[in-house]
Order: C-alpha cells, then structure tokens, then sequence
C-alpha cells in the first residue's frame, strides 16, 4: 500500500521525504506558521499553502485509516473476511468507497432481504439469476413455507426480489459508477409546495428551477436547500437520463452488470421488473441521498472558503495606526454611543448624544463632538455602520465643515460582531465599570486603529463576512476561520507588551491560558525587556517558546532584534553577521547598504541554510515591518450624498465592503451599497469576484443604473460600459449572452430565473426579496432568510436587496 506521506506528496506535487519531515514537525507540536518561517530547510521551502493543505489532508486520510481499520476489525468478527475483501477494503481510496465496500457486512436492522434469507429463500434468488430458463412460479412453489411465513409461491417470490434488490443495491463497484454516473448527468429540481407561493416569495427562482449538479454555484444550493427546510420547496435529485427501450441506462447497467437480459426465457421478465423495482426503490434513494450530500458537502466547502478569504482581507486591511480616534456606534432614541481613544487605544473618554430622533438635538451633539475633538487632539472618526448611520455620518460631516482646523478625517466602520464583543467577559474585565453601550462605540475606534487586534476578540463567526454562514458546518467553519486568524496573527506580528490576551492565545504555540499568564506576568513585573524574559512565564516552556518568540515583538528593550522577526535560535547569526561588517547589531539593522554587500552563503552552517539565512538579511533590512496596505480613505464625490443625488454614467471613488460569489457590494457615499456583478468586474472572464477586487480595497466605479423606489444601485468596474443598463445587462452585451459567473444564459433552469441577478441586484437565490423591504422593520422579522451573517446583512440591505428598508433592526 501507498503511505499517507507517499500519496499526500502525489497530490501536491512534492518530495515525499518533504511532507515526511512536515508530518513529524506537525506531530511533533509544531504549527504551520512556524514550520513555513523558522522550518524551511526541514520541509525543502515549503509554503503556507501548501503545509495548511498538507495538514487537512493529513487529517482527511489519518480518518480513513482510523475507519479502515475498524470496518476490518467488524467484517473479521463477522468470519467474513477473506483476502480479496481485505484487498478491496485496504485499497480503498476514499471514504465514500470505504462505506460502499462495507455496505453488505455493516450491521444493520433486520431487513425483508435478511428475514427472506432466514425463511430459506436466498436459493430460489440464486437460482433464478443463475438460469433465467427456469420457470419462477414452478420455482417458487417450492420454497413455500407456512411454518416460516411464506404462504405461496407469490411470498416466495417477493422475498426473492429482496435479497436480490438487497444484492444489487450493495454491490461497490456497481454503486461507485452510478453515483458518478448521476453526479455527471443529474440535475436538481425544485418545485414550489401547494399554498406556499406567497409566503416563500423570496424563493421564487425557485418555484419551478432546476440545473445539473455540476452547474450550481453554491449559494443557489445553499438557498434551496433552505427552502426546503423552511417548508417551502420540495427538492428532487433527478437522473435526468432518457430510458431506452422502456429502462433507464442506469437499469440496463444494473441489468448488464448480473447478466439479465431479455432473451425471451421464463425468468428473464421478472428479474428485469426486479432491476427495476431494486433501481427506484433502493439504488436511486441510495444514490439521492450521497449526492445531496456531495452538493451540500461542495456548497459548504466554497462557502467557507468564500467567508475564509473575506475574512483574511478584512483582518489584514490597512490599520490607521496610533491616532487619537473617536468611535461612534449610532442610534436613533438610544442616542449615539461616543467614545475616545488615544494613540494607543486606551479609553480617554465617553458621551451618549441624542443628534436624532426624537431627542433631535444636532447643535448640542456638534458642540459635544468639538469638545472632545479638540481636548483630546482627535485625528479619525470611525462611524459604526449599523442603524442611523447614514444620519450619524451626516453629522459627522457637519463637524468637520464646521470645525476644519481639527483636520478630522471620518470612516464608515463595519459594526459587525461589536454587541458579541461588548457583552464578552473579556470586555468586562478590559472595560470594568463601562456600559455595555459604550464598549461597542470603543471597539468601533479601535478596529479602525488596528483591526487585526481589535476583531481577534470576537469569534470569528461573529465577525460575518460569507454567504449562508448559519446553513455551514459549525466545526468546519470554526476550522477555517480559526486557521485564518492564526495566519494573520503570526503573519503581522503581535507587539507583547500591548497585546491583549485574544490576540496573545493567537500566536503560535500559545493557549488562551499561556495567554493570560503572560498578560498577568505583565502587569505584575511591568513591560518585557526581552524575549529571553518570557522564559519566566508561569507554564511558558521550551517548546512553547520556540514556537512564539519569533511571532512576538518586544520594541525599545534591551536587544534590537527583539523588534523583529529573527527568531533568538538565529541570533548568533546575526552576531557572525555584524562581526563580519565591522560594527554592532544595532547598526547592521536597517543598513541596506551593508546588509547587501553581505554574502548569504558565508553564514550558511548545519543548523541554518541559505532559505533561512536570505530571509534573516531581508528582515533586517526592513525589522518589523508590517505586510498590510497603508491606511488611506476613499473620497467620496461632493454633493453625493444620498441615492437620489446619483445619475446613470457618474463615476466615483467607493470602498469594497463585502464581495460574494455573485459580485462585489460598494459603498459609494449615499449610505446604500452598490452591486458590482460579476459580468461587470473586468473586460475578461472572471471565476471568483476575489480574482478583483477583496473588501476594503478602494475602487473607481461607474454608475449604469439607479432604482430609486427598490434602492437598487448597479455598478460597474469598466469605467467604458454604457450606462443606463444594470451589470449583469451590460456584461451580457459586451460578452455577446454570455453570462460571467460561467453559465449559460437561462442554463437548464425550467421557469424561475434560477439566480439571475435583477437590475444590479444579488441573486434571489441569495433568499433577497423582490423589493425592499418597509421603512423600520426588524431584519428579524421574517423579511427573507438570514442571509450568511450580519455583515451580509448589512450589505444586501444597503444595496436594497433584503427587508427593513432604512430604518432596519440593529444589524450586528
């Protein structure tokens, strides 16, 4: 047999002895983040990307292996193991191949097939499929039994089509080549249920739909899938085969595969009623049932995948950095929620103002905002983008027309995930004595300081930037998300003696509990001076070590490369490095000139090689340095403000807030997103909306179409396209039909659009209504599905797509 290291090296394209020293470092407690920086000459260079997949198949594989073994130890207690099946069982090369081969010998209920077999009726099955020329009935008649519950040759009969039902519908290889079969030609179909046409109306593509497995883009198999569950739609997993002669080819393979044929002898009629009897009531159930979760199973993998990317974007977009900022969590009668924070993010100060309705008092509110702007030299406003946001930035654009002098630059901030976080037991124990309110005006000004270390606070799924993400996995998602966290973390860096204890648990090799013992070191002994001190950490061993001083950052101390990323394991390279240069450590960091004239090879030894010492030059040239985007804002046009101030062939500066597998939404300045289609991202076929644009990027659109009434706003990133048609229009005529997110026009859809975005709008198949919804409705209240998450929410409900209209419920 191939070994796991053998086949995973097989896949990804590498030197098996390369995933053999991966799997050890793995094994050996080792993370991903340190074996791709402080490892490379261990695996041979390999990558992030290639160790995170390196792992998940190591977990995918190790499982099987777990299954294998336990499927042999249940057919060997049985006393039905003979080589051949142990050949088959330990050939098998997937789990669903493993279930498939397992499937006769896997204990299971008694069955019509089992009690046939026990009246005495599994010779009359063989017999029959062995020589068609006898006759059934004579043959039947018998195997009839009373004492054994077969009264006639007809009992005798049915009890012969089960076992024999039973046979064909267990047989591996037949199963594996339907199942592919199907996967290859079916297709899905959906039908609205009778009497639910008006509550499911936000399921309307869907309300006679139907495509091949193969074509469906997740969401629109996410959404049907809802459908169902909410007792809407009825789904079908159709074969979508033509029968020939009266049977379907999935019949005449079953047939071919027992040598049934009809050649005109006494049997050969009733063993074809069989196959099909065994096809529709066993086999296509089987089938259904595997690829509903194959579809299921694909959906959720590219969902995740989805929110995973956006996630990354949002954690790793430009900081503000160490600016006095003022966060503003907005409200209608609750007021809105003021908080100050210094360069370093500690709270200075709090108000609650009342600018809107009913209260109503701007001038006071302005006067408030001056005050604190001034006292505390201001630099950003980050204004929450949940309700009364659009007033909120209103006010905020008051204030610095009236007050120019302070330089106030303002944020539109994502909210999402703030209320999580304010009700959080660690807000309680950073924010003691603070209203719950107020934690989250807090958390909005720090996230624009630094997002990574405000947003790994939250649980990721809270943050919400997917499609569907109460439809996934929980323990897949969490997975994914968490993997992603660890990565941005360990990629940036994380400054000890300012990291909270969610971002320290962060760091690889640190629990959430290590985590907290260093924070408590810290208050108690005052900053580390060095990395070496944390050595002292209560329960911070040699191993854990290892794997963080790398990642931890400890500026200003008593050595400089404290500040940087050269792991202490490297330092005398570092020493070797300046002795050659003539001068200490501390003028060798940021010397480029001298940094360059240095050979890599003369420091190469047994313990560093020239991967590791190349990065060691590159870091130094540069110690500390931050991989994410410098910080700057989007200028919106003057006098946009609002949708009705928008006019078809405008073209503005927007920022990308979130981006699904349908295209991108865009805030443009009028406090209701745009949609950018997929069709009208770029002049080429896109695949994945993230190929262009990601959320925070800055981008220049044009305006093709605007619907006042629906709030609907159709962008384009080809600032060339004819306006006055929406994006997905405009992609068709420049793409001659072709519909940019890879199907055909209309597809294989029988009735309902099937996903078809209206007029700059998202798919319905998002669950998006027709129309927004009414003025101050509660998202909660039945407008359409959740769509994925908050942040979703809030970008479809902006771009007029979901219910709640202006004045929705809180969207966090």
């Amino acid at each position: 047999m191939v070994s796991i290291e053998a086949r995973i090296a097989g896949e990804l394209g590498v030197k098996e002895r390369q995933v053999t020293a991966a799997v050890a470092l793995l094994d050996g407690g080792s993370t991903v983040p340190f074996i791709a920086r402080y490892r490379k000459e261990a695996t041979e260079m390999l990558d992030d990307a290639q160790l995170r997949a390196l792992e998940e198949r190591l977990r995918y594989l190790r499982e099987l292996e777990e299954r294998r073994t336990a499927i042999l130890e249940s057919v060997r207690s049985q006393g039905k193991l003979d080589a051949a099946l142990e050949g088959r069982i330990r050939g098998a090369e997937s789990k669903a191949r493993l279930e498939d081969i397992y499937l006769p010998y896997k204990p299971k209920r008694r069955t019509k097939a089992q009690i046939a077999r026990e009246a005495g009726l599994e010779p009359l099955a063989d017999g029959l499929l062995t020589d068609p020329s006898v006759e059934p009935q004579a043959a039947a008649a018998a195997f009839v039994a009373a004492d054994k519950g077969v009264a006639d040759p007809a009992a005798a009969l049915e009890g012969a089509r089960a076992i024999l039902t039973e046979r064909f519908g267990e047989d591996a290889d037949l199963i594996g080549e339907l199942r592919e079969r199907m996967w290859s030609r079916g297709r899905v179909g959906a039908k609205v249920r009778e009497g639910k046409e008006e509550a499911g109306a936000k399921f309307a593509d869907y309300f006679d739909f139907a495509e091949p497995f193969t074509d469906l883009p997740s969401h629109r198999v996410l959404a049907m899938l809802r459908g169902e569950k909410e007792e809407i739609l009825d789904l079908a997993l159709e074969p979508d085969a033509e029968p020939v002669e009266g049977r379907t080819s999935y019949e005449q393979s079953i047939a071919a595969k027992f040598r049934i044929a009809d050649r005109g002898r006494p049997a050969d009629g009733w063993l074809l009623d069989t196959v099909r009897w065994a096809w529709r009531t066993r086999v296509l159930v089987h089938l259904g049932i595997d690829l509903r979760l194959r579809l299921r199973q694909a959906a959720e993998d590219e969902a995740v995948r989805v929110f995973a990317s956006n996630l990354r974007d949002l954690l790793l977009a430009a900081p503000a950095g160490t600016r006095a900022t003022m966060g503003l969590d907005p409200g209608f009668r609750t007021g809105v929620k003021v908080a100050v924070v210094d360069a370093t993010g500690k709270v200075a100060a709090t108000e609650t103002i009342y600018p809107h309705v009913p209260q109503q008092r701007w001038d006071a509110s302005l006067a408030t905002l001056a005050r604190l702007a001034k006292e505390h030299d201001v630099e950003l406003i980050a204004i929450g983008n949940g309700t009364a946001s659009r007033e909120t930035d209103k006010l905020a654009a008051d204030l610095i027309a009236a007050q120019p002098e302070l330089k106030l630059t303002k944020v539109m901030v994502s909210e999402a995930g703030a209320s999580v976080y304010s009700a959080s037991a660690f807000a309680s124990q950073e924010l003691p004595g603070m209203d719950v309110s107020l934690r989250g005006a807090v958390s909005i000004a720090r996230r624009l300081q630094d997002p990574l270390a405000e947003l790994v606070k939250i649980d990721p799924k809270s943050i919400g930037v997917g499609q569907y993400q109460h439809d996934l996995s929980e323990v897949k998602l969490s997975r994914s998300l968490d993997v992603v966290v660890e990565d941005c973390v360990n990629g940036v860096g994380v400054d000890v003696n300012t990291a909270s204890a969610p971002l320290l648990s962060r760091v690889s090799g640190i629990s959430s509990g290590l985590a907290e013992n260093i924070v408590a070191h810290r208050d108690a002994n005052g900053p580390f001076r060095s990395r070496k001190a944390l050595k002292d950490v209560s329960r911070l061993g040699p191993k854990a070590y290892e794997q963080c001083a790398g990642f931890l950052r400890i500026r200003g101390g008593d050595d400089p490369l404290d500040a940087s990323s050269v792991h202490p394991e490297a330092y005398p390279v570092v020493r070797r490095m300046a002795g050659v240069a003539g001068g200490a450590v501390g003028t060798l960091i940021g010397n480029t000139a001298v940094l360059r004239s240095l050979r890599p090879a003369d420091f190469v030894d047994d313990a560093f090689g020239l991967p590791t010492v190349g990065d060691i030059l590159q870091e130094l040239e540069k110690p500390g340095r931050d991989p994410r985007p410098e910080f700057r804002t989007a200028t919106f046009k003057d006098g946009v403000e609002k949708i009705g101030d928008l006019a078809a062939g405008m073209i503005l500066e927007g920022v990308v807030t979130n981006v699904a597998a349908f295209g991108a939404f865009v805030d443009v300045g009028v406090h209701q997103d745009g949609l950018v289609h997929v069709s009208a991202m770029s002049k080429t076929f896109v695949k994945d909306p993230r190929e262009v644009v990601k959320p925070g990027d800055i981008v220049r659109v044009k305006v093709l179409d605007v619907d006042i009434p629906r709030k609907r706003i159709s962008l384009t990133l080809r600032l060339d396209d004819e306006a006055g048609l929406d994006g997905k229009a405009a992609g068709e005529r420049r793409g001659g039909g072709e519909r940019r997110d890879g199907q055909r026009p209309g597809g294989q859809r029988s009735g309902g659009r099937g996903g078809a975005p209206r007029s700059g709008g998202a798919p319905q198949s998002s669950g998006a209504p027709r129309s927004g919804g009414g003025r101050g409705g509660d998202r909660r209240g039945g407008q359409g599905p959740a769509p994925a998450n908050d942040a979703m929410a809030d970008a479809l409900r902006r771009a007029g797509l979901l219910g709640g209209g202006e004045g929705g419920g809180r969207r966090r």
